[in-house]
Formats: structure tokens, C-alpha cells, sequence
């Protein structure tokens, strides 16, 4: 019964404005960022490579090629000039310093150590560059990372004897740019963050004032119009919230004087009608032999239509009551089936006159429940009637009563089945909203249902509504009782015979 009575939990979800938000301003911002990252480790990157090639160049610049040259003019070695050339050379301690002969062995190196033969990228490049240099970015034999710029050295005859190679660790410089990369992601992040939370606050101040006008409209469109929206901002939100106050105060004001306007129309029409009826009826059954018959026919039909349109002040004054709080049960320890009973027997004979059959089935026990009786058989008088109603002879009205046990009492369930016209599934959602007729062509104010639902909630019960287009509609009473038999009891009473066939009629609507 909880699942019937409960309502479900909805895991709030990240839709409307808050999507939007994350997916265009959010978005927009983390791409900006992203770009700007990588710009900047791209522009560091390229400014520490810049300096260290700047240095490097210097050692093999036109003016360094030209000492050697020079030296070797004057009958100096290329060994020797190496030796005088590193001693001069300002970044000595910075890089490393090769002297490579024309068969590609380096015969001179700064760090002292001999340097076996091995595969020179940049010496190679140079040889077949046209400016005779050639630039290598890589590791070297021992594994580690360097840059390195080779350029050639010529003869007087413009003959190429060797060429000078500088070289530099970017251990140190890689560290440097990974440090500064990691500050400008750190700085990145913590900007990101603070736009983040500095937006989320803003657009909180407007979601959540929002969600709260979103909340009280919904409950002033089901009919609770003393709700009211606190204002928090003087702002377009704030004065939406006065413009929904003040339209709350004139709806009220509004629904108030309908419902007293309502209620006292109904209360005096009810006086002359039933004056009507009464001596309607009175001159019905008081009249002799010598009315003739289109008199005693037009004083039935005023009687009926009399009875009618009580029927429909009745309907307004329980309206009027439902909106205005005032509908108020009499609880006492009632028999349901017993009143269930005594109003599917006074219904029956009207179905048969309208060629309507009713099968009818419940326990041959009592259903003793804390109710008010006389709302109770106008629960089972309105839905019987609206099955009426909607069916056409000849056909059958299946009632079925029995009790069900759920995790929070006992329970009796009452299924009433029709072979009428049935409910489309667009209407079915409404046909408990105040005057809403699915059907137009059938009489009926639309009122009946929303008051029947309302008297069911009042006994902490629930009403349920299930039709197909066509075939007809079933609608089952969930209220609760004090108590329920146990299995064997239920057992032991005798089977209506025509159970099986009220059982299927009831099945073939569910």
C-alpha cells in the first residue's frame, strides 16, 4: 500500500539554467583556459630554447669560423686554435665544446675526456645546408637531453677541413620550464575555481529564487493560494516575486467570492426545489383517474428533473465546500460492505431499467473501518452512476470487493468495471480535476469525481482510475479498516457463483 499511497523520490538532476550555465559559460571558460595553457607553456618553452641557442650560436658565429680560418692561414692546427679558442670562449662552463675533423671525429672536446666516433645529426646537417650550420635537438650517447649547433669551418681555398659543435644540457632549462608550466596550471586552476564558485553563487541567487517561484506557482495552480514568496532581492526577481504575491492575493480574493457565491445560490435554490419536487411528487401519486395522462407524465417529468437538479445543488455545496476547507467527515466504526451493499441494491433496479446487468461480489463478513457513512455511499452512488452513464445497453457493471493486507494495515479494495465507452489516455490524467468531462455529450456538472477523490483522501484512502478507449474503465477504492480476517476465515465463505465471471470482468479493466 506504501507504494500505492507514497509518492516516489526524485533524484534532483542538473537540467535547465544550471545545463545551460555549465555547458556554454563553464565551457567557453575551461576551453579559454586550456588555450591559454598551452600558448604559455608553448611561449616559455620557446623563449628558454631561444637563450640557450642564442648562446650556443655564439660560439659557432661567423666570427669564431673566421678565427679558425685565420689561424689556420697563419700555420696554426686546428687543434691549437681549438685549445686557444675555448680558453677565450665566455660560456666555457655552460657548454661543451667539439672539435670535429673532416672525416667527422671529434678530436678536441672542453670536457677533456675523449669523445668516441658516433653519429652527429646537426654535423651532418651543416655539410649540406647552404649556410653551413645545422642545429640537433635530442639525446646523446650517455642518455642525456642537449641542444647542440655545429657549424663548419673552411680552409683559405674555401675547402671544408672540420667544424665546431657547442653544446648544452636542457636538464636544467626542462626542470625551469616544467616549474614555471606547473605555476601558470596552478594559477590557471585557482582563477578557473574562483570564477566557478563566484559564478555558482550568482547564478544560485537566481535558480534557487526561481525554483521557489516555480514551487508556489505549482501550488497556487492546485488550489492552495495562501502560499506566498519571500522576497529576498530587490531586483526583476524580487518584483516577480510581489507580481505573483499580489496575483496569489487576487486569485484568492477572487476563488473566495466564487465559492460564496457558490455556496449561497446553492443553498437557495435547494429551498424552491425541493419545494418543487415535493409537491411534484405529491401530485403525482395524489392524483386519480381523471388526470389524464400527459399531466400525470409532465408532473414525473417535473419530479425527475427536479431530483436532478437537487442532486447538482448537492454536487455545488460539497464544491463549495472542498474549497473552502469546510468538508468535514462524521467518523464512527462503520460496516463498508454493509453500506456497499445497501447502495448496489438501490442502484441495481435503475441499472436494470436502462438495460444495464450488475454482477456483484464481496465477503460475507463485515469491513469494519473508522468512516463516515453517509459520504461512503455517496462515494459508491457516484462512481456507480458514472458507469452508468457512460455505458449503453445491453452490457454489465462488475463490482468486486475483497480485503488486501500491506506493509501498513489492512485494507479493503472495491473494483467497480464497466463495458462502457472508456477514457482516452489524454483525458485520463484529468478526469479528477474540478470540472473536467472527458465526455460533453453525457450529463454531468464534472464536479462528482474531484468530490469523490477528496472524500476518499479525507479517509486516508486512495482512488484509482484505469480505462482503455473503447473497452470501458475500472475504478478501485483503496480504504483502510480496523481489522481484516485471517486466510481461513476468508476461506470458509461460500463462493458466489458468479465470482469467476465478475473476477474476469474486473481482471479484463485492470
Amino acid at each position: 500500500m506504501k507504494k500505492l499511497l507514497g509518492k516516489k523520490l526524485h533524484i534532483p538532476k542538473v537540467e535547465g539554467i544550471t545545463l545551460r550555465w555549465l555547458i556554454n559559460i563553464v565551457g567557453v571558460i575551461a576551453l579559454f583556459f586550456i588555450i591559454v595553457f598551452i600558448c604559455s607553456s608553448v611561449a616559455i618553452k620557446s623563449h628558454y630554447y631561444s637563450n640557450v641557442e642564442s648562446i650556443l650560436s655564439s660560439g659557432t658565429s661567423a666570427t669564431a669560423i673566421d678565427y679558425f680560418s685565420t689561424n689556420l692561414e697563419s700555420g696554426v692546427t686546428l687543434e691549437q686554435s681549438a685549445s686557444d679558442f675555448i680558453d677565450s670562449y665566455s660560456y666555457k662552463d655552460k657548454t661543451t665544446i667539439w672539435i670535429i675533423d673532416n672525416d667527422g671525429e671529434v678530436i678536441f672536446s672542453s670536457s677533456g675526456f675523449a669523445i668516441e666516433k658516433q653519429e652527429i645529426p646537426d654535423y651532418n646537417q651543416a655539410l649540406s645546408n647552404a649556410d653551413n650550420t645545422g642545429k640537433y635537438i635530442g639525446k646523446i650517447s650517455g642518455g642525456e637531453k642537449v641542444m647542440a649547433i655545429c657549424s663548419v669551418i673552411k680552409n683559405p681555398d674555401g675547402d671544408i677541413i672540420g667544424a665546431v659543435r657547442v653544446m648544452s644540457s636542457l636538464k636544467q632549462v626542462d626542470n625551469q620550464i616544467s616549474t614555471m608550466v606547473f605555476l601558470i596550471f596552478v594559477a590557471l586552476v585557482i582563477v578557473f575555481a574562483i570564477i566557478i564558485f563566484s559564478n555558482l553563487f550568482f547564478i544560485r541567487s537566481i535558480i534557487i529564487p526561481v525554483q521557489e517561484i516555480n514551487e508556489t506557482t505549482k501550488k497556487i495552480s492546485q488550489g492552495d493560494y495562501s502560499v506566498r514568496i519571500e522576497k529576498k532581492y530587490n531586483d526583476e526577481i524580487g518584483n516577480l516575486c510581489d507580481s505573483i504575491n499580489s496575483m496569489a492575493e487576487e486569485i484568492s480574493t477572487t476563488d473566495k467570492m466564487k465559492n460564496d457565491f457558490i455556496s449561497t445560490i446553492s443553498h437557495e435554490l435547494r429551498t424552491p426545489l425541493t419545494s418543487i419536487k415535493g409537491w411534484g411528487e405529491t401530485l403525482t401519486f395524489g392524483a386519480d383517474e381523471s388526470v389524464d395522462e400527459v399531466t400525470r407524465k409532465g408532473l414525473e417529468v417535473i419530479v425527475k428533473e427536479a431530483g436532478r437538479l437537487e442532486g447538482f445543488v448537492e454536487e455545488l455545496l460539497d464544491f463549495s465546500r472542498l474549497q473552502s476547507g469546510r468538508m468535514n467527515l462524521k467518523l464512527a466504526k462503520t460496516d463498508v460492505f454493509a453500506e456497499l451493499d445497501e447502495t448496489v441494491f438501490t442502484f441495481r433496479e435503475r441499472a436494470m431499467r436502462e438495460g444495464i446487468e450488475v454482477k456483484y461480489s464481496i465477503p460475507e463478513v463485515p469491513a469494519i473501518a473508522n468512516a463516515d457513512a453517509n459520504r461512503l455511499k455517496q462515494v459508491f452512488m457516484n462512481i456507480l452512476d458514472n458507469a452508468l452513464k457512460y455505458s449503453r445497453s445491453p452490457s454489465k457493471i462488475f463490482v468486486k470487493a475483497q480485503f488486501e493486507k500491506f506493509d501498513d494495515g489492512d485494507f479493503i479494495s472495491i473494483a467497480i468495471a464497466d463495458q462502457g465507452c472508456g477514457i482516452s489516455k489524454e483525458d485520463l490524467p484529468h478526469v479528477k480535476d474540478k470540472f473536467y468531462k472527458a465526455n460533453v455529450s453525457v450529463r454531468g456538472s464534472g464536479i462528482g469525481l474531484a468530490v469523490t477523490n477528496e472524500i476518499i483522501n479525507l479517509h486516508n484512502g486512495r482512488l484509482d482510475i484505469a480505462s482503455e478507449e473503447g473497452k470501458g474503465t475500472l475504478v478501485t477504492i483503496y480504504l483502510p479498516v480496523l481489522s481484516a480476517p485471517s486466510k481461513n476465515e476468508l476461506n470458509d465463505i461460500k463462493e458466489n457463483p458468479d465470482d469467476a465471471e465478475i473476477n474476469m470482468g474486473v481482471e479484463m479493466k485492470g
